[in-house]
């Protein structure tokens, strides 16, 4: 990787002390006042979040992508932001900005994706219910930055009058620490019109939030009157150009159809209230494998699309529409004749949740669903195996071929359900290979599970997934 001072729009990460600072709010509102003054501008979010990544679309109108180091390598990271062309991005960080896969590194962190790609940090730091004290929070935040690569600082929930007393402390603060590089950008005061209200698995989402535009423009106001746009724009040019080789093609251990060879097999894709996790790279790399992918609804529609050859069901929030799912049952019923018939299927938690026999809300009450997973989810009350992780080993050698490029493939799970029927496919591991587990159920061509996946970490299973649904065409054509 070569980088070198760049006159484009270049690229800025707003980072926090911890989740709950105002993140979210921060980077929709200077992506919407971005937009607005004819910037048109792009967004990622570190690690493995789903949400956030929609907040960007719903605002943008274009794609939002992840950066997380322990899913991608770091051409892969790269090669995300050179995507974005000349167009200013605004990267959200994740949870606390040292915070990682270990408490006693930097390893995964939104840091760490900063060190990588050299983008300099805009601090925004939640001033609710603090005095001096924000000072020293500050400072202890400024010094494990080894890079310094901290160039400004935001405060978050602080009245204007506070803020005019606060400022020159700060900046003198700030100047005897050795900080005097680091800019005081503004503030934005505590509103409640630009609240994003949350649930358990995080905010809720976009479509879900009703005034979600106006909030969204009251930020964006807000900001406009009381951050320095400029200084941003400014520190944003301050990143390096990134120009990377992009990593060698794999070779893939199965045959990828060229569109003249074959027909493109049509992947039948979930999405809808109920599925809606999906990272963007997965459902790109299976294009790229000459897939294409066909949105449909479990809750709307009344059978999978006719001319699907494979079937994706990713997460999601189905516990919220259980009701709905279980009374289509022509739905139901498509999905597991098309599973059953032999059409290849990944399905990923609230995916996986789907294809249960029964799946319970958190009363109790039992909806009945596709059943070709002869078990049932129960709400466990909790998080279940959080966090990051791989597949350390397969004991698959009956099923499809691409099963086997399983070991290696990274991802995490993040689900407050249990089943009583995980399956034991994989020996799955958290980051530090020491808490190990078993899980996946893998039948025929399919594979089914908590754990959301990130192909690229293990490309050869994409591909021959694609190569699975152009052999069950042939089949059906037969």
């Amino acid at each position: 990787m070569v980088a070198q001072m760049s006159d484009k729009p270049g690229r800025i990460m707003i980072a926090a002390p911890s989740s709950g600072s105002g993140k979210t709010t921060l980077v929709c509102g200077l992506l919407k006042a971005f937009k607005d003054m004819g910037l048109d501008p792009a967004a990622c979010k570190c690690g493995p979040d789903y949400i956030d990544p929609m907040f960007h679309r719903r605002i943008l109108e274009i794609g939002s992508g992840n950066l997380d180091s322990y899913l991608m390598s770091e051409t892969q990271i790269n090669d995300s932001l050179l995507r974005a062309g000349s167009h200013p991005v605004v990267i959200e960080g994740a949870m606390g900005i040292y915070d990682g896969t270990d408490v006693r590194g930097l390893a995964g962190s939104s840091h760490e994706i900063a060190v990588m790609t050299q983008t300099p940090i805009v601090l925004c730091v939640d001033a609710y219910g603090m005095g001096r004290t924000l000072i020293s929070v500050i400072k202890g935040i400024l010094k494990d930055d080894t890079e310094r690569l901290i160039k400004g600082i935001v405060l978050n929930r602080v009245s204007a009058g506070f803020y005019v007393k606060l400022r020159p402390v700060l900046e003198e603060e700030l100047k005897k620490a050795g900080h005097d590089d680091v800019k005081l950008l503004g503030n934005v005061p505590s509103s409640d019109k630009i609240a994003f209200e949350s649930r358990h698995l995080g905010l809720m989402l976009p479509d879900e939030i009703k005034d979600i535009s106006a909030r969204v423009s009251e930020a964006a106001d807000l900001i406009r009157d009381n951050v320095k746009l400029d200084g941003i724009l400014e520190l944003m040019k301050e990143a390096p150009e990134i120009t990377a080789v992009r990593e060698a093609e794999c070779d893939y251990p199965f045959t990828v159809a060229s569109d003249t060879d074959d027909a493109r097999p049509v992947l039948a894709v979930a999405r809808d209230e109920a599925f809606c996790f999906y990272y963007q790279d997965n459902l790109k790399l299976m294009e790229k494998m000459g897939v294409t992918v066909r949105y449909f609804s479990p809750i709307h529609d009344e059978h999978v699309p006719e001319d699907a050859a494979g079937l994706l069901l990713g997460g999601g929030y189905p516990e919220l529409h259980l009701d709905e799912m279980s009374r289509n049952k022509s739905m139901l019923e498509s999905v597991a004749r098309a599973i059953n018939g032999g059409m290849p299927s990944l399905a990923e938690c609230g995916g996986f949740m789907y294809l249960h026999k029964y799946v319970s809300d958190k009363s109790g009450k039992k909806y009945k669903l596709a059943g070709v997973i002869d078990g049932e989810c129960t709400y466990a009350g909790h998080l279940v195996r959080f966090g990051y992780m791989t597949v350390k080993e397969t004991g698959i050698r009956d099923n499809a071929g691409f099963m086997q490029e399983l070991t290696g493939m990274r991802g995490h799970e993040f689900h407050y359900y249990e089943s009583t029927a995980n399956g034991d496919a994989c020996v799955l591991s958290k980051p530090d290979g020491e808490t190990k587990w078993t899980g996946m159920i893998a039948s025929g061509s399919s594979l089914w599970g908590f754990p959301h996946f990130y192909y690229g970490s293990a490309p050869g299973f994409a591909g021959g997934f694609a190569d699975s649904m152009r052999s069950y065409e042939r089949t059906r054509r037969r």
